[in-house]
């Protein structure tokens, strides 16, 4: 069993949550609702201010395949804006959604969101861009880890653009501490996909992959992971999220679905990557429950672990899925997981 089985989400603060998940519905097909909870985040203070903030939270899912989105919003303050990011800001720069064939997807979403050309990543893969209204970045990436097979698919999350101080130290921190080992490339020079007004600048990038071993209870759903870790070399880089609270417009967090937390904590701890947020036990998110932990990268990102012990698979008829019971040492069947897509919103 490895250390992680997946994306299981990405953290994507706004002011309007339904209307951020309508969005994320119409253009990424990111439709399968695993929760909708209001409450109080207590375990958080530490990124809030020192005082309990109260949110709403929405988890959504595509299950053609891919992690899944969770929809972050304060209720009980505004949310406050960053800086506008330029790739290399420390943070999260971009999310990384899967495609089987990146041309249809232009094709099909550029019928209702604005979108970059297709271009070559640098490994010679088809790409595009796409942002919402608060200005988040979204990258759909080649990717042939399915849980469906069909001849086109629109998938879920599969990974991140991270802006980092130190490509070596992050490389690090996500082979020793996540067990993400695989280097597709690492490369340094000026890169005319990130665009026009970057042509001059120079940029080290390295592209990590984890090829999951289908293990775990949800890695046939959630598939493979691509983390590219981007560091600018020409500037000084912002903090996206200097003096601001996680929870905040923008990507708050990356998530990893992980088997046995416990194991990674020790892991984590052995090369000195301290845990910042531990719930210790199953914590109750309503429809769905599970231990949830958070480590920070080298440059202060959030990374956050999430080990599943309750979900719902058909809410309609109070149908849940007890983990803790069953175990995390191997994969659902899949005709057990595909029952959750009969959570699906239609609008």
């Amino acid at each position: 069993m490895g250390f992680i089985s997946g994306i299981q989400q990405v953290g994507i603060g706004c002011s309007d949550s339904p209307a951020r998940f309508k969005w994320l519905r119409k253009t990424f097909g990111v439709n399968v609702q695993i929760f909708d909870d209001e409450a109080p985040a207590p375990l958080m203070t530490r990124y809030t201010g020192g005082e309990v903030q109260k949110r709403r939270a929405i988890l959504a899912m595509n299950m053609n395949g891919g992690g899944g989105a969770e929809i972050w919003q304060f209720t009980s303050r505004k949310s406050a804006k960053g800086p506008d990011m330029q790739w290399g800001d420390l943070g999260i720069n971009a999310v990384k959604l899967k495609s089987n064939n990146p041309v249809e997807s232009q094709r099909l979403i550029s019928q209702n969101q604005t979108c970059t050309p297709v271009h070559k990543d640098p490994k010679n893969q088809d790409t595009f861009m796409v942002k919402d209204e608060d200005g988040n970045s979204y990258q759909v990436v080649e990717d042939n880890s399915w849980f469906k097979n069909m001849v086109f698919m629109q998938g879920g999350f599969c990974g991140a653009v991270i802006g980092v101080s130190n490509v070596d130290i992050s490389i690090a921190f996500y082979q020793n501490g996540l067990g993400i080992s695989e280097i597709i490339y690492d490369e340094t020079g000026t890169f005319p996909d990130l665009g026009e007004e970057y042509k001059n600048q120079r940029f080290r990038r390295a592209l990590l992959k984890f090829t999951n071993k289908y293990t775990a209870p949800f890695s046939h759903l959630l598939g493979d992971i691509q983390i590219e870790l981007i560091q600018c070399l020409d500037r000084k880089p912002v903090k996206l999220f200097e003096n601001r609270f996680w929870g905040d417009l923008g990507f708050i967090h990356l998530c990893f679905d992980v088997p046995n937390l416990s194991r990674l904590k020790d892991n984590l701890t052995r090369f000195r990557y301290p845990l910042t947020v531990d719930s210790g036990d199953t914590f109750d998110m309503g429809e769905s429950g599970g231990r949830f932990a958070y480590v920070e990268d080298p440059d202060g990102t959030l990374i956050e672990m999430v080990e599943t012990h309750k979900v719902p698979i058909l809410k309609k008829f109070g149908w849940y899925l007890n983990l803790k019971k069953r175990g995390q040492d191997k994969p659902l069947p899949s005709w057990m997981i595909a029952l959750m897509g009969l959570n699906k919103i239609r609008d």
